[in-house]
Order: structure tokens, then C-alpha cells, then sequence
């Protein structure tokens, strides 16, 4: 099989299918994955609207490649991209456009075969993962369709199998993702290839001890990189920032090849801001850029370090080169809130407007946006909105940190900070680090003059991280400084309360000494003596003997 010569970096896209290839998609694109159906062979039928998430790309039967005389080639793009599948790391864009355009190629005169129709589509997943072209997961789906009608998942296309579960993630249906996942497992426990996808969906759902085990299993059977990868997520996620940068290093000092070693960078980038170092983390995402520049998600993360350190200008160009290559809601909305920061009003709507655009744009492909655009409405746009978007996403199972956090958020601008709160307190019961988090949760209490813990939780993002957003930082600072100091001895609700004062005392004359203090009192004639006292009792006088007259002297 000839090999379709390496695109060039200025291309920018995998080559289109040709118009007889039969496996090119309508320009209508197709729907969004519906749930997966009870009966096991129409799932395994369905299984084809998959490919693999989290930028590895499956190992399976690909067509050998030499030179006719047995001897094996110089390894080129598309072995490379077949090397990196093999070990379950990303490809670079340049090898992955090289594979695609090898296997469109041999698909048109080679209609049945089931493994390069799934190679195909998982590679349009991954190019449309990493360039945000949503439009290629339904060439990824049409084209993993066909391989399950040409060799069906329980007659060995585990390939396009996992496929079902990895393509869900990608749009962002873990639940779907979390179906076809654990369907794979039961089937194929050994399958490697199978718990990326899962870790996934049990993270977007929020079930961190299934992520748990089911990273654990995955360094059982992948040893490597992408094990440290995916561990070093697991306890970033868990708050645990020390085993999570460790973990992390060495991935990155194990790291071989390009795309694998900018990933590994790119994750070090991503902590050091989250821990509130953008000098740090401008270096690491730098670092990434230099060895992959098609790792274009640094560009973004630089951006946002750059705020951090006050060079607007600089992360300004930044977020626009990064919405150009890698055209992403979060990075137009980041973008924004840059420019209202700056006061630039108008540019700041314009961002504000694309968003919106690119999660509708989204949506008609398949992927599911909310999360950004409750965000945006929480905060820019119609608060309602936002609740609505996030208790639909709830009710979904969607039950993440990030998305508690957001309906923890959105409510408290609606007007229901106490139902607002129970959210916010179940992210930041996660344990994962994230200013953002503290900051709403502290200002949510503060809503509710719950002072003491609101104290604490603004102390805790800006402590965190002091530049965590160019408009929510500055806010929390205020607030803090609204706060003012905690009470002496500590904050009130740490304290026992204090006893009781003591019951006042009758009065009594003055002690004999506190006279003396008394200013002096004129001399006084000798009293008569009392008279003796009867001996039959009487009830006694209601005025005043002579000796109780506040001046000492005689009644008249």
C-alpha cells in the first residue's frame, strides 16, 4: 500500500475524503449518540460512533507497510502514529493528518475492512479533539459505523468497541461513555485500551472511586507514561498537589517522543498555575510549544499565566492565536473577561457573542457545551439560564466537581444562595485545589453571614492562587478585606462560649475602710439609745430607721 506523502505543518487539516470515497459523510453531519440500547448486538452494531479520548490513539490491526522486498522501511509518519497508538500516546499532528490521509486512501478500494475503518475513525476523533473541529466527530462516527457492519465488536472489532464509549467523552455524554465502557470491560477486562475511556466518564460523573480503580487498573496493564499521566491526574484531582507534581515530573522526564513529552509539559504548566506560580508556568507551557508546536492548549494556558503576571498585551495575543488554532469556548469566554477587566467593554462583548456561537455550533455536532455556557450565564448573561443548563446536566448524572461548583455558583446569583450552598460545599469537599472554588463557596456563606468559614474560604483562594481571574481576584480581595480581622481568641464558632456573669449582690452598707474614702461627714450628737424592743412581736415598720438615711442624721 502506498503511503500518502507527510502534510506539511501549514496545512492545518487532514485531507478531505475524495467525493467517491462511499464513507464520506452527509454535509448535514449527523446526530447527537442516543442512549445506548438494551439489547447487546444493536449495541455492538452502534458501537461505531467511538473513538479513543485523552489523546491516545487505539493499537490495532493496521496494514503492514514495506518496501516489496520484506525489509522494513525507515519508520515514517504513518508508523510513527501507529508507534504511538501501540504505546498510548498521542500522536503529532503531522503524523496523525499522514495516517489519515493513508487511510482514506485505502479504504476506497478496500470497502470491508473493518480495522482500517476503525484506525480512520478514531483518528478523525483525535484530530478533532486537539483542533476543535467538532465536525470530524461525525466522520468518526460514520466511519466507525462501517466497521461494525463490515466485522461486528462480539466477532473481534473490539477496536471500534471502545470506540462507542470513547467518542461519548468526546462529546461529552458520560454517562452514554460510562455504558459502553464497562461493556468492553465485562467483555474484555484485559483491554487496556479500555480504561482511559472509563476514567474519563467516571470523572465527568463524579464517581472518583471508580476513576480510582479504574486508573489503578490501567497501570496494572500500561505501564509508562501514560499511567504516570493519568495517575498524576488522579491525585491532582483529589487535592493531592505534592503526589500529583511528583507523578508528573517523571512523566515528563520519561517522556520520548514530541507529542508525548509537550503533554507531559503541558500538565506541569497547568499545575504550576493552579498553585498560583505563573512565572512557572509560563516556562513549562513555553517548553511544551517549543517541543510540540502543534500543542496548541499551552498557548491558552500561557495566556492565562500571562494575565497572571500583568502582561495583558502579551496574553492577549496569546488567547487569540490559541481561539485560531484551537477554537474553544472556554478560551473566548477567558478571553472576555480579560478585555472587561481592562475596561475594554465592547471587545469584551464581541467574546461574549462568539461564545454563544461556538457552543451552538457545537451542539449541532453532537457536543454538549453547557458547562462553559452556564459559566458564562452565570456570570455575563441570565443567571435562571445558567440553573437551568446545570440542574439538567445534575439530573444527568453529570455530578463532577467542576459542575457542583457551577450550580453551586449560578444559584447563589439567582437568588437561592442557601440551596446554592449545599453545591458549592460538595466541590469543595473534593479536596481538589482550585481558587475559584473557595472563592464562590466564600462568598456564598458570606451571602449568608456565615462570617467565620466565609473568612476562611476567601483566605484560601487568594492564598491559593492570587490571580486565579482577572475579574473574580480582585473581588475576592474585597471581600476579604470587607471581612475585616477575626475576633480576638479566635473565630467565634472555634470558642467555647464564655460563663455567665455573675448574679448581682444585695446592697449592703459600706465596709468600715470604704468609709474612710467616703468624704467626711459633719460631727453628730449622740443618739439616744433605742427603746427595748417589746416582747410581743409586731410587724415591722415600713419607714425608714435613723441609722439607713443616706446622710446619717435624724428623721424629723
Amino acid at each position: 500500500m502506498d503511503v500518502m506523502p507527510q502534510q506539511g505543518p501549514d496545512s492545518g487539516r487532514p485531507p478531505e475524503p475524495s467525493p467517491q470515497d462511499p464513507y464520506a459523510l452527509p454535509a448535514e453531519g449527523a446526530t447527537a449518540l442516543p442512549p445506548p440500547p438494551p439489547t447487546l448486538r444493536t449495541t455492538l452494531r452502534r458501537a461505531a460512533f467511538g473513538a479513543v479520548a485523552a489523546g491516545v490513539l487505539l493499537a490495532g490491526a493496521l496494514v503492514a507497510v514495506d518496501d516489496g522486498d520484506g525489509r522494513p522501511k525507515e519508520p515514517g509518519p504513518v508508523e510513527r502514529a501507529e508507534a504511538a497508538a501501540t504505546a498510548g500516546s498521542p500522536a503529532s499532528l503531522s503524523d496523525l493528518t499522514a495516517l489519515i490521509g493513508d487511510r482514506q486512501r485505502w479504504v476506497e478500494s478496500h470497502p470491508e475492512d473493518a480495522p482500517s475503518l476503525a484506525t480512520l475513525g478514531t483518528a478523525y476523533v483525535e484530530w478533532a479533539r486537539r483542533s476543535a473541529d467538532t465536525a470530524y466527530y461525525a466522520r468518526a462516527e460514520e466511519a466507525l459505523k462501517r466497521s461494525l457492519e463490515a466485522q461486528p465488536g462480539e466477532r473481534g472489532n473490539g477496536e471500534a468497541w471502545v470506540g462507542l464509549a470513547a467518542l461519548a467523552n468526546a462529546r461529552h455524554d458520560f454517562l452514554a461513555a460510562k455504558r459502553w465502557g464497562e461493556t468492553v470491560k465485562k467483555q474484555q477486562p484485559k483491554t487496556w485500551s479500555v480504561y482511559p475511556v472509563l476514567i474519563d466518564a467516571y470523572t465527568g460523573l463524579g464517581d472518583r472511586k471508580a476513576a480510582t480503580s479504574a486508573t489503578e487498573r490501567f497501570a496494572e496493564l500500561r505501564k509508562g507514561v501514560p499511567a504516570l499521566a493519568r495517575t498524576s491526574d488522579l491525585y491532582r484531582g483529589n487535592g493531592w498537589r505534592e503526589d500529583a507534581l511528583a507523578t508528573a515530573r517523571e512523566a515528563a522526564d520519561r517522556a520520548t517522543q514530541p507529542a508525548e513529552k509537550a503533554e507531559a509539559l503541558h500538565r506541569l504548566g497547568e499545575l504550576a498555575w493552579e498553585r498560583g506560580e505563573p512565572e512557572e508556568a509560563v516556562a513549562q507551557f513555553d517548553a511544551a510549544l517549543r517541543t510540540d508546536a502543534g500543542h496548541h492548549a499551552s498557548l491558552a494556558g500561557r495566556a492565562r499565566a500571562l494575565v497572571a503576571l500583568d502582561r495583558t498585551d502579551e496574553a492577549s495575543a496569546a488567547y487569540q492565536r490559541a481561539l485560531e488554532q484551537l477554537p474553544r469556548p472556554q478560551y473566548a469566554l477567558e478571553l472576555g473577561e480579560l478585555y472587561e477587566s481592562l475596561g475594554l467593554d465592547g471587545d469584551a462583548r464581541t467574546q461574549y457573542a462568539k461564545v454563544r456561537e461556538m457552543v451552538a455550533a457545537a451542539k449541532k455536532d453532537g457536543v454538549d457545551e453547557s458547562l462553559v455556557l452556564a459559566r458564562f450565564e452565570a456570570d455575563h448573561g441570565d443567571p435562571e439560564t445558567a440553573v437551568g443548563l446545570l440542574r439538567a446536566q445534575w439530573r444527568g448524572q453529570h455530578r463532577s466537581a467542576a459542575v457542583a461548583d457551577a450550580l453551586g455558583w449560578a444559584l447563589h446569583r439567582a437568588g437561592k444562595s442557601e440551596e446554592g450552598l449545599e453545591y458549592a460545599r460538595l466541590a469543595a469537599d473534593t479536596g481538589v485545589r482550585n481558587a475559584s472554588y473557595a472563592y464562590h463557596l466564600g462568598v456564598i456563606q458570606r451571602a449568608l453571614a456565615d462570617y467565620g468559614p466565609a473568612r476562611r474560604n476567601l483566605e484560601q483562594a487568594v492564598r491559593t492562587n492570587p490571580a486565579f481571574s482577572p475579574l473574580a481576584a480582585p473581588l475576592a480581595r474585597e471581600a476579604l478585606e470587607a471581612l475585616g480581622e477575626p475576633p480576638p481568641g479566635g473565630p467565634g464558632d472555634m470558642q467555647p462560649p464564655p460563663p455567665p456573669p455573675p448574679a448581682p449582690e444585695p446592697k449592703r452598707e459600706a465596709e468600715p475602710e470604704q468609709k474612710e474614702k467616703q468624704e467626711p461627714e459633719p460631727e453628730k450628737k449622740p443618739e439616744a439609745p433605742a427603746p427595748a424592743p417589746s416582747k410581743t412581736p409586731t410587724a415591722p415598720s415600713t419607714s425608714p430607721s435613723p441609722s439607713a438615711s443616706p446622710s446619717g442624721s435624724k428623721s424629723p
